[in-house]
């Protein structure tokens, strides 16, 4: 019987990528979403089709007297698929809903101190991702993180790699890798700048990856991914490995983009 519905999924994933897409909302992802532009035609053209998918199968539910429209589900699919492009696509199988807000929200959080200190309370927020169903997003965020691709941030981006990393229902920076033995390049590799990072933020010095990363190894690898992504040019130069280990991740090399503009 699962291999039956499994069948039939897949069926209809490829009928949905196969589906023309819309003029009136590839307008929309080009005006919202510019990286776009800077893809090739067959990756426009992958990207459109998982979007279709996605789309299908994703629930968006808006928030704070939000009124969800066709131009939030198209910008959020749009960043969201494209950390598809080039790799066995699932389309998030343990998300069910995004939660659109129209601005930060406030959310309860808990974090754990050295020394057995525990904080509780209100904390503002422009994205989450819970390890099952739920998705949250700020909208104006998800609007400023897809107009500038070159800024380093992007709440779509974050939270989304934060959904590939909590597919095996962890969250602890390592998603599931297409060989098991890529495991050992990948924790020696991102190991090493995650430490780097800790040492860097704890010392004050700069850095030129998000400081944010060094809360814990599931925020390095959503930071780096931004990075990979909005970044890539420093992010290779400067962490070579790194870049390499996610470019294999991801089957993808960003920093061809800027030769498209």
């Amino acid at each position: 019987m699962e291999a039956i519905l499994f069948g039939l999924r897949e069926r209809r994933r490829r009928r949905l990528r196969a589906t023309p897409f819309p003029d009136a909302w590839r307008a929309v992802v080009e005006q919202r979403f510019p990286l776009f532009q800077r893809l090739t035609p067959a990756d426009q053209t992958e990207l459109l089709g998982h979007m279709q998918v996605f789309l299908d199968e994703k629930k968006f539910e808006g928030c704070g007297g939000l009124e969800i429209t066709d131009e939030i589900r198209l910008t959020v699919a749009a960043q969201a698929c494209l950390l598809l492009l080039h790799r066995e696509p699932h389309y998030y199988p343990r998300l069910v809903s995004i939660l659109v807000y129209p601005h930060a929200y406030v959310a309860q959080s808990r974090e754990r101190l050295p020394g057995g200190i525990v904080l509780e309370g209100p904390s503002g927020r422009l994205g989450e991702s819970w390890v099952d169903d739920v998705v949250v997003l700020a909208w104006d965020a998800v609007r400023a993180g897809a107009s500038d691709a070159s800024d380093g941030h992007n709440v779509v981006l974050h939270e989304f790699a934060h959904q590939l990393d909590q597919e095996d229902g962890t969250s602890n920076g390592a998603p599931i890798l297409a060989q098991r033995s890529r495991y050992v390049a990948w924790a020696r590799i991102l190991g090493a700048e995650f430490a780097a990072l800790c040492e860097a933020a704890e010392n004050g010095r700069r850095t030129d990856i998000d400081p944010y990363g060094a809360t814990n190894p599931a925020e390095f690898f959503a930071v780096v991914t931004e990075a990979f992504f909005e970044r890539p040019d420093a992010l290779r130069r400067r962490h070579s490995q790194l870049y390499e280990e996610l470019a294999s991740f991801y089957q993808q090399d960003p920093a061809t983009f800027a030769a498209r503009q």
